[in-house]
C-alpha cells in the first residue's frame, strides 16, 4: 500500500534527514511511503508558478497514493499545518483510510483558549465565547472537528504525544505509533483478501 505522508516537515532546515527517517520507518512496516520532497520541481519563471507546480505535483502523489498519514502538530500556530489539512482532506474526499499524529496532547479547544488568555465565557447559547464574541469548539478532539471526522469516518485514529518543545517536529515516536496501527488494520485487512 502507498502511504502519502503529510506534514510541515518539508519546511524544517533539516528536512530531507527527518523525511528520510520517515520514509524508512513506513518501510519498515511494510508500506510504500510518497513524500511531498520526493521529486524536483521543474524550473519555472515565477514564484507563483513554482508554488503551482508545487501543488500539482503533490497531487498527483496523493492521487496515487491509498493512504495519508498526516502530521496534525500545531504549525505556526495553535492548529496543523494549513497545507497538512488540505491534503487529508483531499485524501478523505478520495475515500482514502486516513490516519493522523500529533506531538502535542492538548487538545483544540485548549489550544485555542490560550489565544483569549483564558477569558473563554460561557454564553447564553450555551457555547463558549472568547471576548471578541467568537464561538470555540469544544469537542475534546486534537484539532478542528473537521480533520478529526475525516479521519475517524475512514477508521483511522489520531496518535498524541507530548514531547519537548525543541522536539515538536523531530520526535518520530507518534508517528510509528500511527504507522504501526495503520499496518495492523490495513496490511492484515489486505493479506486476508
Amino acid at each position: 500500500m502507498r502511504a502519502y505522508l503529510a506534514g510541515p516537515e518539508v519546511f524544517l532546515p533539516n528536512a530531507r534527514e527527518i523525511l528520510d527517517r520517515k520514509i524508512a520507518l513506513a518501510r519498515s512496516y511494510g508500506f510504500t511511503p510518497v513524500s511531498p520532497g520526493d521529486l524536483a520541481v521543474p524550473e519555472t519563471e515565477t514564484r507563483r508558478q513554482r508554488g503551482l507546480a508545487i501543488s500539482a505535483i503533490n497531487e498527483r502523489l496523493m492521487s496515487g497514493a491509498d493512504l495519508i498519514i498526516a502530521n496534525l502538530t500545531p504549525f505556526r500556530g495553535i492548529a496543523a499545518d494549513v497545507g497538512t489539512a488540505f491534503e487529508l482532506g483531499f485524501m478523505c474526499a478520495r475515500g482514502c483510510p486516513a490516519f493522523a499524529f500529533s506531538n502535542c496532547v492538548d487538545d483544540h479547544f485548549e489550544r485555542v483558549s490560550g489565544l483569549y488568555g483564558g477569558e473563554v465565557r460561557l454564553g447564553p447559547d450555551g457555547r463558549h465565547r472568547g471576548p471578541d464574541g467568537m464561538a470555540l469548539e469544544n469537542f475534546d478532539m486534537a484539532d478542528n472537528l473537521m480533520l478529526d471526522g475525516g479521519i475517524a469516518a475512514r477508521g483511522g485514529v489520531i496518535v498524541t504525544r507530548k514531547v519537548a518543545s525543541d522536539q515538536r517536529f523531530l520526535d518520530l515516536t507518534a508517528f510509528e505509533e500511527c504507522l504501526d496501527l495503520a499496518a495492523e488494520k490495513l496490511l492484515k485487512q489486505a493479506a486476508s483478501v
